[in-house]
């Protein structure tokens, strides 16, 4: 086998890219890269079905937003059944695969009965030695898995694993209707493709004695195995819909950034001392198999809120504000096309981001930035825009439209020079002109919201609240 490490990603388009297999195909990205080996994405839509290119699609829209780019693909298998089925009649001129005539009435009748018994599943082998077809009946293909003794899996997370022959039946690997099956296809595929790790989820564990052998009847070199803990919702049983989203590009949707979300998902059965946040450059120096738990991961929505607020406040203004554009066009804050001062924008971004655990919480803070009327909140205009307030308002926006040099600065100075003659606390003045440029009570320091905001529309606002008291 070629030391040159090659790993691959290969869902089944039958739904979104979802968070277990986004892990899955991060930890084998991750591998590559540490190696400078080759990441290949394999399609496995033999499920014709439930298989749409809508999901492939999506698939691939959540690989490229991840980061998670490969290197050789994606390959589909439904452009490779010439190849599954020169194997699956190698195996049968071999002796090592047989026709099998079994009725779906008939199985059935066995499943039943073997609930009925308590025991598992197994066929009984009944076509295994038959020596003339079956008239009327449409076969499928059956792989002669070894009676008696035992099959080791080594696993570079599991370690050892050991399975009971008896307890492996023989499995389908060609459909009555000509198709292959999942167990014969990844099998080939993987060796077609030179693939030397396997790193997949630990649910596909027990399907690994059954490929194991396959390998060896087809005399094929054995790939090494890692397969990965499963991640549960915090009620410990299987993540699924009902523990919130589980679709990688609903992560996009509620404003998380990607570098975010591949931080969250590494650490979910990894870990690298007490550190909890890394750049890509380094998960991949310090990507250890040897540092990947065996027990199952429990996701955490609070910690990868947390995360993401921690890479927004680390993320640069300018970045940011070209991420958020698309979130203010979905929320009716600017139109698409509408022409934004992107110098601007970023600077609107540095008064706002540490507040922001989400680009859609950023964008909904913006919103008093950008609207051209602005939306109060009804109790905070009655307790702060009234007769009260009217005189210290006046005075101030006289005070800002008389300003040469419109500056933070100057602006906390008139603000200072305003309360000190009124002798009241900066709040009295404060909280109003807060409420009258951004409909609240709570924005970030007032003098650099002002400062935003820009000399024009600030008068402008504040002549329309005190036209209004």
């Amino acid at each position: 086998m070629s030391e040159n490490v090659r790993v691959r990603f290969a869902p089944s388009p039958t739904g979104f890219l979802h968070i277990g297999g986004a892990r899955t195909a991060l930890f084998n990205w991750l591998y590559a890269r540490q190696s400078n080996g080759v990441f290949i994405l394999r399609i496995e839509d033999t499920d014709r079905e439930r298989s749409t290119d809508e999901y492939i699609d999506a698939i691939l829209q959540g690989m490229k937003w991840l980061g998670l780019e490969c290197d050789e693909g994606p390959f589909r298998q439904t452009d490779r059944f010439d190849i599954y089925k020169k194997n699956v009649e190698k195996l049968l001129n071999e002796g090592k695969a047989y026709w099998c005539y079994c009725s779906p009435e008939e199985l059935e009748t066995n499943r039943k009965e073997a609930m009925k018994l308590g025991r598992a599943l197994k066929y009984s082998g009944k076509c295994r030695d038959l020596k003339e077809p079956v008239p009327g009946v449409e076969p499928v293909v059956r792989f002669k898995m070894p009676l008696q003794g035992s099959t080791y899996v080594e696993d570079m997370v599991k370690g050892n694993v050991v399975f009971e022959n008896e307890q492996l039946d023989d499995l389908i690997i060609q459909r009555s209707d000509g198709t292959p099956t999942y167990n014969l296809t990844v099998v080939v595929d993987d060796v077609d493709m030179g693939i030397t790790h396997i790193i997949r989820g630990d649910d596909h564990l027990n399907n690994t004695p059954r490929q194991v052998q396959l390998y060896d009847a087809l005399g094929f070199d054995m790939p090494k195995f890692a397969h990965l803990p499963m991640i549960l919702g915090s009620d410990k049983a299987r993540l699924s819909k009902r523990h919130g989203a589980t679709s990688v590009m609903a992560y996009y949707d509620m404003g998380y950034l990607p570098e975010a979300l591949v931080n969250y998902l590494v650490r979910l059965g990894w870990s690298y001392g007490d550190q909890e946040v890394f750049s890509k450059e380094e998960l991949i120096k310090y990507f250890s198999f040897n540092n990947v738990g065996k027990a199952a991961a429990v996701f955490n929505p609070e910690k990868l809120l947390w995360l993401n607020q921690q890479y927004i406040i680390n993320s640069s203004n300018e970045r940011l504000a070209e991420l958020v554009i698309p979130f203010l066009i979905k929320d009716g804050t600017i139109f698409e096309n509408q022409h934004i001062d992107m110098t601007w924008l970023a600077k609107a971004v540095s008064t706002l981001k540490e507040r922001s655990k989400t680009l859609v919480e950023l964008a909904t803070s913006l919103r008093y930035y950008l609207a051209e009327e602005v939306e109060f909140d009804e109790k905070a205009r009655n307790k702060f825009l009234n007769e009260n307030s009217r005189a210290l308002l006046t005075e101030l926006k006289d005070g800002l439209a008389a300003m040469d040099n419109f500056s933070e600065e100057e602006i906390e100075k008139l603000f200072k020079a305003i309360v000190e003659r009124h002798e009241v606390k900066l709040g009295k003045l404060a909280q109003p002109v807060r409420v009258a440029l951004t409909g609240g009570t709570q924005s970030p320091g007032i003098f650099e919201v002002i400062d935003v905001i820009g000399k024009d529309n600030t008068l402008k606002r504040l002549k329309k609240s005190i036209d209004s008291i």
